[in-house]
């Protein structure tokens, strides 16, 4: 038996806690470039004068974007690296922006969806290799520390929407905000991947006989385990993703808010999300996944019930806070459990983003046009059906046995 070297044990733990903040601030640049988008939809709307159909459309071009480059995006990751799948997705999405950003300034419509249809791809490709780092970094410290990293994404989206409504109240135009937080983004996903852990995820598992075996890359699509995580985050998403995409808008339309108020009520679902995440990571270890997925999506169902059918402002901001703490731990929990065997990891956890991200390629068109019909607001009761998805298979996120691996 040969004896550890404490220089070598000390190395590693330096790496790891370095590479412990970097995915935090990652995650927390990720929500900042999204929340900048979300948490002004409705001067969008207006710049380029269309409505809640026509606003639903424009975004089905940015989940077709991350669709489309999620199933290759743990390829991508396999041959370049996490860090530098980080680094090509932060600079087409900061591209990305500027197109985002002629487009609204000039009021063209077809130049702000290409713009969106790159920063899908973009995102895309900066969500999954985060994620795998992040499980990575996770699975190495031996505790549950996916939902802070995802809380550090919704803090950062807490104050790219605190952002969005201070510049709005100053009539600061989304062009120019825009064009500020792709300069800074561009900066950042350049120098902080640096501390990533730079491994590579292409491990091999071990078959009966301890002889490596390279995971097939589609081989994740046949497995029915991944598939259901898929389903429960798929539903998880959506229940985000609604709020994301809608609740700024809706507070505006549906209750007769001014933009800022509809920026703040955003912030709010934010600012109660990222609390649960910092804090979920303890639920999780004392209830285990499934109880504690089935808890929040019950929350979750409750929470947008009372979102809807709220008369006033004060009741509809409660019912974003308790929408924000069910919504809270679903993709966390099921990037978890997908990224659970690192041998597998890549290919999983691109099966099962690929699979959730559909409900951002499915829920904007479907909200947007149920929005003219019945109203934004009321548009909203469908996610419940995507609530009780991810409640009815949330045993498929159950925690697994270790697995051997090898790493090359």
């Amino acid at each position: 038996m040969t004896e550890k070297n404490p220089t070598d044990t000390v190395q590693r733990e330096t790496a790891l806690n370095k590479a412990l903040i970097a995915v935090f601030v990652v995650f927390g640049l990720n929500g900042l470039v999204f929340a900048s988008w979300a948490a002004r939809i409705p001067a969008a709307a207006q710049d380029l004068g269309i409505g809640a159909a026509g606003v639903g459309l424009l975004l089905l071009f940015s989940a077709i974007g991350s669709v489309t480059a999620l199933p290759l995006a743990g390829s991508v990751a396999q041959r370049i690296g996490t860090a530098g799948t980080v680094r090509a997705g932060g600079i087409t999405t900061s591209a990305a922006s500027l197109i985002i950003a002629a487009g609204l300034y000039l009021g063209s419509i077809p130049l702000t969806a290409v713009g969106l249809l790159i920063f899908g791809v973009g995102i895309a490709g900066w969500d999954v290799a985060m994620n795998l780092e992040g499980a990575d970094v996770e699975r190495r410290l031996g505790r549950n520390i996916m939902p802070k990293f995802h809380g550090a994404f919704s803090g950062g989206s807490f104050v790219g929407a605190l952002i969005g409504a201070g510049l709005s109240a100053l009539g600061i135009s989304l062009s120019l905000h825009l064009l500020a937080i792709l300069t800074v983004v561009c900066i950042a996903v350049l120098i902080v991947p640096r501390n990533f852990l730079q491994l590579s995820h292409a491990v091999h598992g071990t078959d009966g006989t301890g002889a490596a075996v390279k995971p097939s890359r589609f081989g994740a699509w046949k497995e029915g385990r991944t598939l259901l995580i898929g389903v429960v985050v798929l539903g998880a998403a959506l229940t985000e993703g609604a709020a994301n995409d809608w609740v700024a808008k809706a507070t505006v339309d549906g209750l007769g808010s001014s933009e800022s108020a509809g920026a703040v009520m955003f912030a709010t679902f934010v600012a109660a999300m990222t609390l649960t995440r910092w804090f979920g990571a303890r639920l999780i270890d004392r209830m285990g996944r499934v109880p504690a997925l089935r808890i929040c999506m019950g929350a979750s169902l409750v929470g947008l019930l009372l979102f809807v059918l709220a008369p006033n402002l004060p009741l509809a901001a409660l019912g974003a806070v308790l929408w924000g703490i069910g919504a809270a731990l679903g993709f966390p929990m099921g990037m978890s459990a997908a990224g659970e065997d690192p041998a597998h990891a890549a290919a999983r956890v691109s099966v099962v983003s690929t699979i959730g991200y559909s409900a951002f390629f499915i829920g904007p068109p479907v909200l947007g046009f149920l929005g003219e019909h019945w109203g934004i607001r009321n548009s909203l009761l469908v996610v419940g059906a995507a609530m009780l998805l991810s409640i009815i298979f949330a045993p498929a996120a159950a925690e697994q046995k270790k697995v051997s691996i090898q790493e090359p």
